[in-house]
């Protein structure tokens, strides 16, 4: 029985696991040169740790002792390799400020700018989604303008003036901290209402992205012959859209959405400094300005294989919505 242009199941199942190896295969070599990047990029930062450890006052004798202690006294190709044969154990090593396992370091603040990025998601997707199709309904219209206009506007500042805006809206009126502290006895509604305005900087920063693939994605398919075919029997226009014409549209939307996802957690650094949020990327920043060299290699490289493993998930996701994807004409 033919599934899809003439092939079984069975082969296309085939042939979408062969596509995922291959994405794999590729994601782990983009991630080779991405570390790479990473450690060439932090050993490019000015400053040293021995120096910020023992302060201005040190002998040239004592830093270099303390040096030799950390292993900075080693070519970077072997701190290099020293790095990588770690992370492939699961061993992202010690923290040089603080002597503490970065593992320890990372896990809680990677938790707390997962539930960031999931939160902003909770509210840009559907918001998104159902903006893209109003505006599809009623395009060419004064909602559809207007829209068009809130959602440029918002993507046109970078993402510190809109959080700023926020707070002299929101926050210097009462209604919600300007800092986004997180207390270990906080109830999940008090976390949602103290983080609430980087999920909303969030927020306002991704959904014009969504929504506007989704008009585009929508309006392409209204010219097609089935949707005519449609039209010619009296459906209304909204059941068109929604029935016909978005289920045939989910392969762009779908990857736009793990692109503006894979942003919500690489892109919230900005955000997490502004709000104070203790998440992975203040992490990141504040072992920057200690120059803890192995806490920033291993934060970026998280981003990285987060921005990767999303890649890899819009084009499965995006092939099983449209098997037509897999061969490419």
């Amino acid at each position: 029985m033919p599934f899809w242009d003439g092939q079984s199941r069975g082969d296309v199942l085939q042939s979408i696991w062969i596509m995922i190896a291959r994405r794999l295969g590729l994601g782990l070599v983009t991630l080779f040169v991405v570390s790479l990047l990473i450690f060439a990029a932090v050993e490019m930062l000015p400053g040293d740790i021995a120096e910020e450890i023992l302060g201005q006052s040190a002998t040239p004798e004592t830093v270099a002792a303390f040096r030799r202690e950390l292993g900075l006294d080693l070519p970077s190709y072997q701190r290099y390799l020293a790095w990588l044969g770690g992370i492939l154990q699961g061993d992202f090593g010690t923290s040089l400020a603080n002597g503490r396992p970065i593992s320890d370091l990372i896990a809680g603040r990677l938790s707390n700018t997962l539930f960031l990025a999931l939160y902003a998601a909770a509210i840009s997707v559907p918001l998104a989604i159902s903006l893209g199709i109003l505006v599809s309904l009623y395009r060419n219209s004064l909602f559809d303008r207007a829209v068009n206009l809130i959602t440029l506007s918002s993507i046109s500042f970078p993402e510190f003036f809109v959080a700023y805006i926020l707070i002299v809206l929101l926050s210097q009126s009462g209604y919600f901290p300007s800092l986004a502290t997180l207390s270990p006895g906080a109830t999940f509604a008090e976390t949602l209402y103290r983080t609430f305005l980087p999920a909303l900087t969030l927020t306002l920063v991704v959904t014009a992205h969504m929504m506007r693939m989704t008009r585009a994605a929508i309006i392409n398919l209204l010219a097609s012959p089935y949707i005519e075919m449609a039209r010619l029997k009296g459906l209304s226009p909204g059941r068109i859209i929604v029935k016909h014409a978005l289920p045939n549209a989910f392969a762009p939307i779908i990857n736009v959405i793990a692109l503006n996802l894979a942003y919500l957690i690489t892109g919230v650094v900005v955000v997490e400094v502004v709000f104070v949020y203790p998440g992975l990327g203040q992490l990141m920043v504040d072992s920057v300005a200690k120059r803890d060299i192995p806490v920033v290699q291993a934060a970026a490289l998280i981003f990285a294989c987060a921005y990767v493993l999303l890649n890899l998930t819009a084009d499965v996701l995006s092939t099983l919505s449209n098997p037509r994807l897999i061969h490419t004409r």
